[in-house]
């Protein structure tokens, strides 16, 4: 029997590329049921009809209705509900969940309260309701497959440390996330504070998406995968280090209790992650070149600098007070970032407003869903304020 997927975000540089994926499996391996995206109508729907996919969401009601218009070999659904029903009502026994922003942490708790394996792509579920996805996928039985490059490879790491019984989880002592460093590597504070979109925009290693490439070039990225991280593995956070790495050769390594290390490898390309989710427990051929450390010649690895880089302590912080706070720098940053992204703030105000809204607004325990949706409003209405002075 195929597995049947549901790609959520099927128009960004994860969703396009894991269609790559199936298209390149063997005949039969999967079932795409299901297709959505933010506002990319025509996409969405160019897709549906190249994969045979009678069912599609967009999350923006004029691109669904658009959708809708132009579309009538299926159904689509729209808005935040829409989503969820998506994921409810597919019959997948998979769903990437590839969407941008706080916005995945719907669909992710619908998977999963459905004992749905989950792809996981959008690390803000982890960031944000952290604490309670995992308890969810526990009491249900459901997976969670990190897809992020990094968390792949320290996933596949331990799977080959313990084994498939488990083996002893004391073996491994630290988890260490590797970091291009971003495009402004190497400069000061003082440097950063005239950079421009374009410069921010333009990454030496990885073609990702707007956001996830200004979080790159603040390093809010890193510091959001130590948070997602700790939830993934149940490390806690002394025991989770990030390193500057711009080759991106070593994705991530873990060190052992006898004194040794193990990395994972590899040119930087997302296929790699991603085939692995969709295919686990099974690894496939995928033609992607092979490393040649030869004809790499030199890797090279420093301390990030989190004076100039504020974003990455601002998360390890939020991570370490747990409760609504990483919802909140979340909030925050995804505000900051997109009035960076429309010319409104500097790249400096970034972390500025993501550490004046931490300051604004206040944090506690989370017992359910609904204290999360309620920081992060609270978070984005006081940082959109900030904004608003900064502008």
């Amino acid at each position: 029997m195929p597995r049947r997927l549901l790609i959520l975000g099927s128009t960004g540089s994860i969703g396009t590329q894991a269609l790559e994926v199936v298209a390149a499996a063997p005949e039969g391996t999967f079932e795409i049921v299901g297709l959505a995206a933010g506002r990319q109508w025509e996409t969405v729907v160019e897709q549906a009809r190249t994969h045979g996919v009678r069912r599609i969401a967009l999350a923006e009601p004029d691109a669904a209705a658009r959708a809708g218009e132009a579309w009538t070999d299926g159904e689509v659904l729209q808005g935040a509900e829409g989503l969820v029903r998506l994921v409810l009502e597919s019959g997948a026994d998979l769903v990437l969940n590839a969407l941008v922003g706080a916005a995945g942490l719907g669909p992710t708790v619908a998977a999963l309260g459905e004992g749905i394996d989950l792809a996981l792509a959008n690390k803000e579920s982890l960031v944000v309701g952290g604490e309670l996805v995992m308890q969810l996928a526990e009491a249900t039985g459901a997976r969670v497959l990190p897809v992020d490059s990094e968390h792949s490879a320290i996933w596949q790491l331990l799977e080959g440390e313990r084994g498939a019984g488990g083996g002893n989880p004391g073996t491994v002592e630290k988890l260490v996330l590797t970091a291009s460093g971003g495009p402004f590597r190497g400069r000061r504070r003082a440097e950063l504070a005239d950079v421009g979109v374009e410069q921010a925009l333009d990454h030496p290693t990885w073609a990702m998406g707007g956001k996830i490439t200004i979080d790159s070039a603040t390093l809010m990225n890193k510091g959001l995968e130590v948070i997602e991280a700790h939830h993934l593995f149940g490390t806690p956070y002394e025991r989770i280090d990030v390193v500057v790495h711009p080759q991106s050769i070593v994705h991530s390594y873990v060190t052992l209790c006898d004194g040794a290390a193990l990395a994972h490898l590899g040119h930087p390309d997302m296929k790699a992650p991603i085939a692995f989710a969709l295919h686990h427990p099974d690894r496939v051929p995928l033609g992607l070149r092979p490393l040649d450390l030869a004809e790499v010649g030199q890797l090279t690895f420093e301390r990030p600098d989190e004076e100039a880089f504020r974003c990455l302590a601002l998360a390890r912080e939020a991570g370490r007070a747990g409760g609504t706070a990483p919802c909140v720098l979340n909030a925050a940053n995804e505000v900051a970032v997109h009035a960076f992204l429309g010319g409104r703030v500097g790249f400096l105000d970034i972390a500025g407003i993501v550490e004046a809204t931490l300051d604004r607004v206040e944090t506690g325990p989370v017992h359910a869903f609904d204290a999360l949706y309620a920081a992060d409003r609270a978070a984005r209405d006081a940082a959109a304020a900030l904004v608003d002075e900064r502008a």
